[in-house]
């Protein structure tokens, strides 16, 4: 299938009819004759090929001038169809920045790091992945705030996040004020899809909004809620002073309310996981990632190949014959 790109340019083509006509016209006025005392003296001459064909000029240049023409209207051919689908929802990230996000139960490549340290990597990375998402970030520990708002601008969405540090809130574990603030967050945009994803590792202990109520509010406000419980179960090494002043790791248990971040998940339709490592807690924000793929908008287009050469290149040789035969071989002396 064939199309033109620029099609009002063909209008210019009756232009080459008129052009021809004006120019015999011309050079019949001005061709030069010779005058003989007697008309028998050429009658029986014949016009030469040279001759026949310097008047013939025109029509190459009028031939030029529409292989030009048929160029500047870009002739186009298809060569394959283009969808592009465009994935987006609103997503805050409420992440705990509590004293016991010390323990350092996960690893990066063989060396052990506290909790926030594994969260921070695996959640730059879900960031990556999600480039038409509008992702926002909420801290909390015994009160929670804004660390990001919603933003596509991922960059600077990741520098937030490696500010967040442990101990840079009133210690606590607020899961209602987390959600109450995420929620914030979402309430106002006109996107139908939006999850907040909370991460974890202890009891709610502080807040004067409860993460029932919360939790509720999210449903009505037609929010999923995805929990991440991170840990090992049991105890957790967790770094403390001895008697010296140096820092060594103790056997710390540190409990989540695993009912409370299943329940909170459920009221919301959304999913309660375990991270026990720092693979696991990949693999949590991998099947998340899967989860939430909300199409918003589907783009077709097609892909051409342009054709404008092949009218082009001979136009312009023609235009090159011309001038080259007028002033050599076809070259009309006066």
């Amino acid at each position: 299938m064939m199309r033109l790109a620029n099609p009002l340019i063909l209008v210019l083509c009756i232009l080459i009819p008129v052009l021809v006509y004006l120019v015999r016209k011309f050079e019949e006025r001005t061709r030069s004759s010779f005058r003989f005392s007697n008309q028998e003296l050429v009658k029986g001459l014949k016009p030469s090929l040279r001759s026949v064909l310097s008047g013939k000029l025109i029509y190459l240049r009028a031939a030029s001038l529409l292989l030009i023409i048929l160029a500047a209207s870009r002739p186009q051919s298809i060569i394959g169809e283009t969808h592009v689908l465009t994935e987006g929802i609103d997503i805050v990230l409420a992440v705990d920045v509590s004293t016991s996000l010390r323990a350092m139960d996960f690893e990066i490549s063989g060396k052990r790091v506290d909790r926030l340290e594994a969260v921070k990597g695996v959640v730059a990375d879900f960031i990556e992945k999600r480039p038409n998402d509008r992702i926002g970030m909420v801290a909390f520990a015994a009160l929670a705030y804004t660390a990001c708002p919603l933003t596509l601008d991922h960059a600077w969405l990741e520098k937030n996040l490696e500010r967040v540090r442990i101990g840079m809130i009133e210690d606590g574990t607020a899961i209602g004020s987390a959600i109450s603030a995420a929620l914030n967050r979402v309430k106002g945009t006109e996107v139908k899809e939006k999850i907040i994803i909370l991460l974890t590792d202890g009891r709610n202990n502080a807040g004067r909004i409860t993460p029932a109520t919360a939790a509720e509010a999210a449903a009505a406000l037609g929010c999923r809620i995805y929990t991440i419980g991170a840990g090992t179960k049991g105890f957790a090494p967790f770094p403390v002073k001895d008697m010296f002043g140096n820092t060594v790791l103790k056997p710390v248990r540190i409990d989540i309310d695993e009912g409370l971040l299943r329940k909170i998940a459920g009221t919301t339709d959304g999913m309660y996981f375990r991270a026990t490592d720092t693979a696991s807690l990949k693999n949590i924000y991998d099947e998340i990632d899967k989860l939430e793929k909300t199409p918003m908008e589907e783009t077709g287009y097609n892909i051409y190949r342009e054709l404008f050469g092949f009218f082009l290149i001979p136009g312009l040789v023609l235009v090159l014959l011309e001038v080259i035969l007028s002033n050599t071989w076809l070259r009309r002396l006066p």
